[in-house]
């Protein structure tokens, strides 16, 4: 039973759905999937082209709008839209430390988890489609990790798109988990020398709190083991548009002092806990590095092993002189199934699928380079978590495909920037500029 309601300006249906766990076998086991439909008020009884939302990730469900919030706006002009909650995210049926275990143990947990990847996302889509729009093509908008799924859909099945909207998710079609981080550290550097010379009083700051962590043992108040590392994490936020202002508030509370000396503030551990903890996302620790998983090479915890090939990111040998500390950006490693924990029990389980050397293809060269869906992607020149020249070169490998190239924005110029960036990826798509 769907049930409807309103919000400023909008009427909101929720949506579910069951679909196969495993699309080899549609008779088998289901899941249940969350779709949020939102309409403008004053089209809510007209026929409207429908466009799906997929958020970025993985691991996240999609957005929770108040209203005609960021790009949501203008696509209510035209669209119905489906806001979907990825399989394991948001309200569709979970994935995570307190459900997994029904799975069975470490192994059982792991092959459960290969199911949840981009391909299976598109085959959801798919079913969800059908039964949305009457078979209807739609549109979807991809942002981030959104974006590597809507390059999946022209793969798999472009005859249910009328065109796909892309913004930060080129993804290399035939990169390595290992070349996906070797191009990545060098970004994270060059973001960091960028907030350093925004706010040059933070080099003092950041080392300050490492030179703290390496000499004092630290749990925050969930439980979260805070190393030097974990710190250095937080360079995720210099991904976004106010990410490098968000770091410098957080760094310039961080000691108080007490009676034993100077300590990390209250305040400090409070807000840093909700940085880092995965609690609300665990997929994207767990499956992160699987969605570069194409062939039979592991992806054997590629940004750890990488990083060492760039001792700068060492803390330890950073304190050693009086070089600036740096952070680091959309990695996962191992550790992390040990400071945190909503991922403790799930260590086994990471590490088995890092492990693994079965991954299938999530894309079709061939397919792509006969494409004829239009298509338009926003590259964020230089952006945090997606390669820009990987993002190029898979552009060119996609027929008709037209990109917009800017860096007035960052990773998440969708919202920031949301009304414009989508009006102008759609008129792409329309050969309108």
């Amino acid at each position: 039973m769907s049930l409807s309601y309103r919000q400023p300006g909008v009427v909101l249906t929720d949506r579910h759905f069951t679909v196969p766990l495993d699309h080899a076998d549609p008779a088998g086991e289901t899941i249940e999937l969350y779709a949020r439909e939102v309409v403008a008020s004053d089209k809510a009884g007209q026929d409207l082209p429908w466009l799906l939302y997929l958020q970025g990730g993985p691991g996240f469900g999609a957005n929770r709008f108040v209203g005609r919030q960021a790009w949501l706006g203008r696509a209510l002009k035209e669209y119905r839209v489906l806001l979907l909650d990825q399989r394991g995210t948001g309200h569709s049926t979970p994935a995570n430390r307190q459900t997994l275990p029904l799975r069975g143990g470490p192994a059982e947990q792991a092959d459960y988890l290969t199911r949840f990847r981009a391909d299976a996302i598109v085959r959801d889509c798919e079913l969800v489609r059908r039964e949305v729009t009457g078979g209807a093509p739609w549109t979807v908008l991809g942002q981030s990790f959104g974006g590597f799924c809507a390059v999946t859909y022209l793969s798999l099945a472009p005859e249910g798109l009328t065109a796909a909207v892309i913004t930060g998710g080129l993804p290399s079609l035939d990169a390595h988990a290992d070349d996906v981080y070797r191009a990545a550290y060098p970004r994270m550097e060059r973001k960091v020398a960028a907030h350093y010379a925004r706010y040059p009083q933070d080099v003092d700051r950041a080392r300050r709190i490492a030179d703290h962590l390496l000499t004092h043992e630290v749990t925050l108040p969930n439980g979260y083991r805070l190393t030097v590392e974990a710190f250095q994490s937080l360079g995720i936020l210099l991904g976004g548009s106010e990410g490098s202002h968000r770091l410098h508030y957080l760094l310039e509370e961080a000691f108080v002092p007490t009676p034993q000396g100077p300590a990390l503030s209250d305040a400090f551990q409070e807000e840093l806990q909700g940085l880092l903890s995965y609690a609300s996302h665990p997929l994207y620790a767990l499956v992160h590095e699987a969605i570069y998983g194409q062939d039979t090479r592991p992806t054997a915890w590629a940004a750890d092993r990488v990083r060492a090939e760039f001792p700068q990111f060492d803390a330890a040998k950073t304190l050693t002189g009086d070089g600036p500390l740096l952070f680091t950006g959309e990695t996962v490693h191992p550790w992390l199934f040990d400071c945190d924990p909503a991922l403790r029990p799930l260590r086994e389980t990471a590490g088995l699928l890092a492990a693994r050397t079965d991954w299938t293809p999530l894309y079709d060269p061939t397919r792509l380079a006969a494409n004829e869906v239009p298509v338009a992607a926003a590259i964020y020149h230089d952006d945090l978590y997606v390669d820009t020249a990987h993002s190029l070169r898979t552009a060119r490998a996609v027929r008709g495909l037209r990109t917009w190239v800017t860096d007035e924005f960052e990773h998440d110029g969708v919202r920031a920037g949301g009304p414009r960036v989508l009006d102008r990826l759609l008129a792409l798509t329309r050969d309108e500029v």
